[in-house]
C-alpha cells in the first residue's frame, strides 16, 4: 500500500517523484546560476499555469524538491491591504498533503488532484524546455 501513490504519480506523470526534481540538472549550461535563481526562472513558469495572473497580483509555484510544491499568491484588496496566500503541497506515501497556516492539513483528491498533476507535468515539461534546453522524455534515458 505504501508504493500505490508512487504509482499512480509514476502513472498519472509517466515519471516518477524523483524525476520531477529539476534541481540536479544545475550541471547542465545554466549551471552559473544559483539554487534560487533557477527557482525563480522555474516559478516564471509556473506563474502562468493556473491562468493569468491579474494586474496587481504576484504569483509563484515551484518545487523546493521532489517532494514539496509552493503556490504562492499576493495581491492588493478592495480595501487597499496587502493579501497572501501560501499553499505547500507535500507528496507523502498516502498522497499529496496541503498545508496552509489556519486551515486544517488534508489529503487532495478529485479535481484539485489531477489539476495539480497537470500543473506539476506542465511545470516540468516547460521547465526543462525552456530553462535547461532539454527535451523531457530524454531526462530518463540519460541515467
Amino acid at each position: 500500500m505504501k508504493d500505490v501513490f508512487s504509482k499512480a504519480f509514476k502513472l498519472l506523470l509517466g515519471s516518477d517523484m524523483q524525476a520531477l526534481s529539476l534541481k540536479p540538472l544545475i550541471s547542465r549550461p545554466l549551471g552559473k546560476f544559483t539554487e534560487r535563481e533557477l527557482i525563480q526562472l522555474e516559478s516564471q513558469i509556473g506563474a502562468e499555469l493556473f491562468g493569468p495572473v491579474p494586474k496587481g497580483t504576484r504569483r509563484e509555484f515551484f518545487n523546493v524538491d521532489a517532494k514539496n510544491w509552493i503556490w504562492h499568491e499576493e495581491w492588493i484588496n478592495a480595501k487597499g491591504v496587502l493579501q497572501t496566500m501560501t499553499t505547500r503541497y507535500e507528496i507523502q506515501p498516502k498522497g499529496i498533503l496541503k498545508v496552509r497556516v489556519g486551515e486544517p492539513y488534508l489529503f487532495i483528491e478529485g479535481e484539485e488532484l489531477r489539476n495539480l498533476s497537470l500543473a506539476v507535468q506542465t511545470y516540468y515539461e516547460r521547465s526543462m524546455r525552456e530553462i535547461y534546453k532539454v527535451e523531457p522524455h530524454t531526462i530518463n534515458q540519460a541515467k
